[in-house]
């Protein structure tokens, strides 16, 4: 997933490497002296062009720099990070290397306009025209519309592809006004932070975290149901209704993924980002509470949950707690996709063992852990305990934007693991 030549996860760089290679330069060679005009501190309202719409965004570009922070990318209650900002005259660069997505804006006055490219899978690139404004902190609307209908609380969601393919989600809206927060949760993850507004009876939403480049509509009926759009980048559509349910739940995250045989032991072995083959069942793990955790540096939801996995496993691992991440990326040359795992690494400070284990297709992932009777998300977490029995398969991770369900998910699995680590070890 990252060239050493590449640059972020999602946005792969225009410059320094032939965009048609899916690589860009990582965010040390971006280095620029800067001259001229500067990028203004303050508020930029940012639009991105799908087929179905315009998806925008703020970003609020820092005075003073705090920590390496250059910026924040503004979704509701979230604020992402920009640590990556640099400019060399008109032309100003983006960079999320932990995602191997960028912006690339050309500067004039308080405009900028270019390009988003993200990274999909085998390198594949997705390119989107982009504009800047800055002063303006509006999101959809510069002044707040009319809202002829009421979007809050708990919907039943079902998408539908364009081949026709259904699933489920279920979406927790906070309507305040005009505005509109939340955000849907699938059974392989959350679609993190939205944000958006209503104008007489439509919603929208959107949200870019430097990976996620989402865009919904949906127009409520007299009845009350709701039926509109989903377009993710350049590529990816869905239809979407939904019925409001206070009691719309999901099926058990620990319950969609099993082993294929209780008795067998969970053991794989891969190369760590060195290619030095590592196993699941190496001395270092022997007698631990041992967390395998599925994930690709691409995938936000595996971003949410390496923010969770980083410090618990600091704050446990002296209990006889341990943790392998497999990493599979999207990127199919080893040293490219070693690069972006250590960027990740790099990202979440994580001290525990990152190895590269394929290609981020899920039936090819599925290849590699025959054990398993299915991959179906990224992320998942298999729970082994002392004796090297699997506890747990826990598929897809509830992050922040979840709200009260992220809050809800860390209290169970903190206790889960604490019963872990206090069980003896034979």
């Amino acid at each position: 997933m990252k060239l050493r030549c590449v640059l972020g996860l999602l946005m792969l760089g225009l410059a320094g490497c032939d965009a048609s290679t899916g690589s860009a330069p990582p965010a040390s060679e971006n280095a620029a002296s800067t001259t001229g005009a500067q990028i203004a501190a303050g508020t930029w309202r940012a639009v991105v062009e799908l087929p179905g719409g315009n998806m925008p965004f703020t970003m609020d570009v820092l005075d003073e720099q705090a920590e390496g922070v250059k910026a924040f990318i503004i979704n509701g209650e979230e604020r992402v990070p920009v640590n990556y900002l640099t400019q060399d005259g008109s032309r100003v660069l983006i960079d999320f290397p932990a995602f191997n997505n960028r912006l690339v804006m050309t500067l004039d006055g308080d405009r900028m306009t270019g390009s988003l490219t993200l990274t999909k899978r085998h390198g594949k690139l997705q390119v989107m025209p982009v504009t800047m404004t800055a002063g303006q902190v509006h999101r959809f609307f510069e002044q707040p519309r009319v809202a002829n209908a009421d979007f809050g609380g708990r919907w039943r969601v079902e998408f539908v592809d364009d081949e026709g393919e259904k699933s489920i989600a279920v979406a927790d809206f906070v309507q305040s006004g005009s505005g509109v927060t939340g955000t849907f949760r699938t059974p392989t993850g959350d679609y993190r932070f939205l944000d958006g507004a209503v104008e007489d009876r439509t919603l929208y939403l959107s949200t870019f975290d430097g990976a996620h480049a989402f865009l919904f509509d949906a127009t409520m009926s007299d009845d009350g149901r709701l039926s509109g759009n989903f377009w993710s980048g350049t590529e990816w559509h869905e239809t979407w209704t939904a019925v409001r349910d206070d009691n719309a739940a999901l099926p058990d995250a620990n319950d969609m993924t099993r082993m294929n045989d209780s008795t067998q032991a969970f053991v794989v072995e891969f190369p760590n980002v060195d290619g030095t083959l590592v196993r699941s069942n190496d001395a270092r793990f022997q007698d631990k509470v041992l967390i395998v955790a599925l994930a690709g540096s691409w995938c936000p939801n595996c971003h949410d949950e390496a923010a969770f996995l980083a410090p618990f496993y600091q704050a446990y691992r002296d209990q006889g707690l341990e943790v392998l991440g497999l990493m599979y990326e999207h990127l199919d040359d080893f040293s490219e996709a070693a690069a972006q795992v250590d960027r990740f690494r790099d990202k979440f400070g994580i001290e525990y063992e990152l190895l590269v284990a394929g290609s981020s297709d899920k039936s090819k992932a599925s290849e590699t852990l025959p054990m398993l009777n299915r991959v179906i998300a990224y992320p998942t977490m298999i729970v082994i305990d002392r004796k090297g029995e699997v506890r747990r398969v826990h598929t897809g991770f509830n992050g922040p934007g979840t709200g009260d369900k992220y809050t809800e998910f860390r209290r169970e699995f903190t206790a889960f693991i604490e019963q872990l680590l206090a069980e003896e070890q034979s």
